[in-house]
């Protein structure tokens, strides 16, 4: 489908879902995963578990992602709540078996008071240990699919950071400890695989260079963000994913909802996440990219397509994605995005994407 996206209403009849393998794992995800990171915040356990039933039971999605420290923006007082609403709709709803479940181990300092309160939330094997255990119950399961670290605990560009600064030595917790610490949840059983998150290039060579010294188990997955307006993931993680085989885990392909172009010319719509907080907006929607943004939402609409769509589509179409995380506050979007899944690009629209990219590339960190 190249054209107008055609939308029904009978999901389960006409969304094909199709599945792709993660890395070198056996796990087999639907292409869309359903992100959970505004639950607790924007949305409420009735309205989560309203998702999970439509995403799971209608749209054939498998995969469901989420962390420690949800939701965000993150708190002390909130952190913990979305794993918890996962938990309380596994318990009702007897799926376990037929999901992938991925969640992920926090770097936080002074934000993970579902472990010890106070203690620095590094990546240390004890730490790891304390934070699988807690997933585990709040996701009232015996195991994760796939288990992530969030973010790297060194200093270094991730979440947006660009011009790498040499830094002095630094008191943190060894790559090598984290992996082994990783591996022996493996051979306890608690995890079946594990991933990285907001990693850089070296990182990721560096997993793979311990895993295989020690004979530790390698990462199949790696968490980062990927849009129309950051394609900053092509440079250097992209050849490594594709010769590694480590499979991409989009999150933020719509910078937020910004690609939707409902922020344009200022606007802030009622309940948006940026009219309730300007957190991030310095990322994802800063005054720069305004020009892109709106490039990009006119190629869409002369091509008769949903804004949101076709930048999903975009990053789902790319060969080194593996499965592309949505996340929604509202049913409509829910479903809108889902229905993203059966629109393939043509040849005209990419080439017309990368016209824009040439002159405006990477607007967003």
């Amino acid at each position: 489908m190249t054209g107008k996206l055609v939308q029904t209403t009978i999901f389960s009849h006409n969304i094909d879902m199709k599945r792709r393998q993660i890395g070198d794992s056996e796990l087999s995800v639907s292409e869309i995963c359903l992100g959970s990171m505004n639950w607790g915040q924007q949305c409420d356990e009735a309205d989560a578990h309203e998702q999970l039933d439509f995403a799971i039971d209608q749209a054939g999605i498998n995969f469901i992602d989420t962390a420690e420290v949800y939701p965000i923006p993150p708190s002390p007082e909130r952190q913990g709540l979305t794993e918890t609403y996962i938990g309380n709709w596994l318990a009702k709803r007897n799926k376990r078996d037929d999901l992938v479940i991925a969640t992920k181990v926090s770097a936080a300092d002074g934000l993970m008071q579902t472990r010890d309160p106070g203690s620095p939330a590094v990546l240390t094997a004890e730490k790891i240990r304390e934070a699988i255990d807690g997933s585990l119950s709040r996701l009232q399961t015996d195991y994760v699919d796939l288990y992530q670290v969030h973010w790297p605990e060194r200093h270094t560009n991730f979440f947006g950071v660009r011009g790498y600064q040499a830094l002095p030595e630094e008191d943190v917790t060894s790559l090598h400890e984290t992996l082994s610490a990783l591996g022996e949840l493996v051979s306890a059983g608690k995890v079946r695989y594990i991933g990285l998150s907001n990693e850089t290039p070296w990182g990721v060579m560096e997993f793979l260079r311990l895993a295989e010294r020690y004979n530790l188990p390698k990462i199949v997955s790696i968490q980062n963000q990927y849009s129309l307006l950051n394609r900053t993931f092509e440079i250097g993680l992209s050849e490594i994913c594709l010769k590694e085989n480590i499979g991409l885990l989009v999150y933020s392909a719509l910078n937020m909802g910004v690609l939707s172009g409902k922020y344009l010319g200022g606007a802030r719509p009622e309940k948006a996440r940026f009219s309730l907080s300007e957190r991030n907006e310095w990322r994802y929607n800063p005054e720069r990219a305004q020009p892109a943004i709106q490039s990009y939402v006119d190629l869409a609409r002369r091509h008769n397509l949903d804004p949101s769509q076709m930048a999903l589509a975009f990053a789902r179409q790319r060969a080194f994605t593996t499965s592309l995380i949505i996340g929604a506050t509202t049913m409509k979007q829910l479903r809108d995005d889902i229905a993203s899944a059966e629109l393939q690009l043509c040849d005209e629209i990419l080439a017309e994407v990368e016209a824009i990219h040439l002159q405006m590339p990477d607007m967003t960190h």
